[in-house]
């Protein structure tokens, strides 16, 4: 597993979803090592620079979830706060309710960690259901990438800027269709219904978080389409009753690429917030 690991102080671990990988945070990292925070951002396993399992069955949420324990607890991490996007949500929040001693804070953006009712996103035919289908998938998202290229286009706000600069970065990290795999495997862990592959887990996640007292900060896209915020911020909210925000910023789902340093000044100032009220 790569990852990046600057500056020193308390650490905050960024988490990245599908198709993305560490890249994604790269505005980021400035504004929080130097507000004095130490920042590690993984490429889970399957992503960016990490090693790419060619079998599906290399790739399960708890295995996925056990890849990062493994990581963090190697880092021996204490007092972290744990920033959840994507598929980083269900990941980070796995390690963090099943960690409790050794994280501080959560933010939450653009995410779900509940069984049901699934995004109405994820629920249509076209585009979602027919793209993860098992001949359609490995075709369009395999041989053709659509995914990282289209698919995360379409999912930004300044697509003229994200084209730019940063869509070739998307593509070129998943060169070839094995590479590929879990930009359409993972997605069928999305539980649509009872009978889904993840849906325990996705049961726990959401009895363990409403047991929650960790400071939570929520983040949202105001033009997201997979998870909108008046769905599932406030949904977070009914589950973390205690949770600041929803603060809204420019972005579809990976609201990083439009309001990245603007959502790094946020955290900083909820973790500044929660040393006031510690100290």
């Amino acid at each position: 597993m790569h990852y990046i690991d600057e500056g020193a102080g308390d650490p905050v671990v960024l988490l990245h979803g599908n198709p993305a990988w560490g890249f994604l945070y790269r505005k980021f990292v400035r504004p929080l090592t130097a507000a004095g925070r130490r920042v590690i951002i993984p490429d889970m396993i399957g992503f960016g620079l990490s090693e790419k399992p060619v079998r599906e069955q290399g790739h399960t949420l708890d295995g996925h979830i056990a890849n990062l324990t493994g990581l963090l607890r190697q880092l021996n991490l204490r007092n972290a706060t744990m920033v959840c996007h994507d598929w980083g949500g269900p990941t980070g929040l796995g390690f963090a309710l099943s960690n409790p001693g050794r994280v501080r804070a959560l933010v939450i953006m653009s995410t779900w960690a509940w069984p049901l009712p699934p995004a109405e996103f994820h629920q249509r035919i076209f585009p979602w259901r027919m793209m993860h289908a098992p001949v359609v998938g490995p075709f369009l998202l395999g041989r053709h990438n659509a995914l990282a290229g289209r698919g995360m286009y379409l999912s930004v706000v300044d697509r003229k800027k994200f084209r730019a600069e940063a869509q070739s970065v998307y593509e070129g990290i998943l060169p070839d269709p094995g590479s590929r795999l879990l930009t359409w495997t993972w997605p069928r862990w999305i539980p649509l219904d009872k009978s889904a592959r993840g849906f325990s887990r996705f049961e726990w996640l959401e009895r363990e978080l409403r047991k929650s007292k960790f400071p939570t900060l929520l983040v949202w896209g105001r033009e997201d389409e997979v998870f909108d915020h008046k769905t599932f911020a406030t949904r977070f909210k009914e589950l973390l009753p205690h949770a600041e925000g929803p603060e809204l910023v420019t972005g579809r789902h990976f609201l990083q690429e439009d309001s990245g340093a603007e959502i790094a000044e946020k955290i900083n100032r909820f973790l500044d917030r929660i040393e006031g009220r510690q100290s």
